[in-house]
């Protein structure tokens, strides 16, 4: 049974994996120095967890905040991808170094995976993750991931640790995902306003749900805002995994967020295989479809998407990629495994399917991209 209330997170019966995001906002303080205090809460809450027989993964931020301090870079080594990259060289060796300690006082042993975009866009090596996953959690490791932001760069780079989470999560097969940040969850509008509203529940997130968020990362420090909690929520509710941002502020915030029901939980949508759960969150493509509007309402029937239905094609694909599938309008349709490459699929679109082999030169496979390789969005 999936998560469907925040007191779920606390069922070991229901969430038997969780993974726990933490912000830089929380875990390091304008001097750039590490809130031990208040890790050591949050170090006392996956014990808890442990003991309740619920398997925790911790995503962590703070390298890039920590080491531009020690480095006495400006704008918390933001101000470009070098300072970032030397910042991050320097902070995460101090952050796995307190995670260790900590995690020790609770007789814990600590895991660090340093991990990049390109890691989990590759079936080969997301597939190397989760058996990486599976075997430290089995020994009752405690992994602490974060983005190896000493080689990731702006074009093979999450950009931010709320959407790495929910890959995390999809990778090590969790039932729910944290988010500890600087706000109290999801308003109708930006927090400041006297008339917002906090939504406790939110069941698959819209265009609607979309424009409350606020895209800026409050704190300065950290480089995700409302709006990379949202895709990341969309990442983990396609795979059947819950959501939930709360307020890290308080001393062990997990708790107190159960206890007091606060925060925004989004409810899992549906549960995909283990394989269509990872082409629903590819965010990296080399090219895309546009298909008619008879073919989008295909896909909806559950169909495949056929040569005659395509109107364009774009990009530098071969088969075997995955690419995205727009509408007319240019929104995302779909994700899928193409079955050509991309010079064949233009020659044959717009296409039936008796037309084809005379084209190819050969017999035509059933599908440009064939249903069982198919993420609706």
């Amino acid at each position: 049974m999936p998560i469907q209330t925040l007191l779920d997170f606390r069922d070991p019966e229901i969430c038997t994996r969780l993974v726990i995001k933490i912000g830089s906002a929380l875990l390091v303080d304008n001097s750039g120095q590490v809130e031990v205090e208040w890790l050591r809460g949050i170090v006392n809450e996956i014990w808890t967890a442990r003991e309740m027989g619920i398997e925790v993964v911790v995503v962590s931020s703070g390298s890039i905040a920590i080491g531009a301090k020690k480095l006495e870079f400006e704008k918390g080594g933001r101000r470009s991808l070098a300072e970032a990259q030397a910042s991050a060289s320097v902070g995460q060796i101090e952050l796995a170094s307190v995670w260790s300690r900590l995690l020790a006082e609770r007789q814990l042993v600590a895991a660090q995976m340093l991990l990049t975009l390109d890691d989990f866009e590759s079936r080969k090596r997301y597939l190397n993750i989760s058996a990486t996953f599976r075997r430290l959690l089995r020994s009752g490791v405690v992994p602490v991931v974060n983005e190896n932001d000493t080689i990731a760069t702006g074009e093979i780079r999450f950009g931010d640790n709320d959407r790495l989470a929910a890959r995390v999560a999809q990778a090590c097969n969790a039932d729910g995902v944290i988010l500890l940040t600087d706000v109290d969850g999801l308003y109708d509008r930006h927090p400041s306003h006297p008339d917002a509203e906090r939504l406790n529940e939110v069941d698959g997130v819209t265009d609607e749900i979309h424009a409350m968020a606020d895209t800026g990362s409050g704190s300065g420090l950290g480089s995700g805002g409302m709006t990379a909690k949202l895709l990341a929520a969309e990442i983990a509710e396609r795979a059947g995994i819950a959501l939930a941002i709360v307020d890290g502020r308080p001393e062990m915030p997990l708790a107190r967020a159960m206890a007091a029901q606060t925060g925004t939980l989004f409810l899992p949508q549906r549960e995909e295989s283990g394989k269509r759960a990872w082409i629903g969150g590819r965010m990296r493509f080399n090219g895309s479809i546009t298909v008619d509007d008879g073919c989008v309402s295909a896909l909806r029937d559950s169909k495949s998407v056929l040569a005659a239905g395509i109107t364009k094609v774009d990009g530098d694909f071969v088969r075997g990629d995955i690419i995205q599938v727009l509408d007319v309008a240019g929104r995302e349709v779909a994700k899928g495994l193409v079955e050509y490459d991309a010079d064949d699929v233009e020659a044959i679109m717009g296409r039936q399917s008796a037309e084809l082999e005379p084209i190819l030169g050969h017999s035509p496979r059933s599908a440009v991209i064939h249903r069982d390789h198919l993420v609706l969005m």
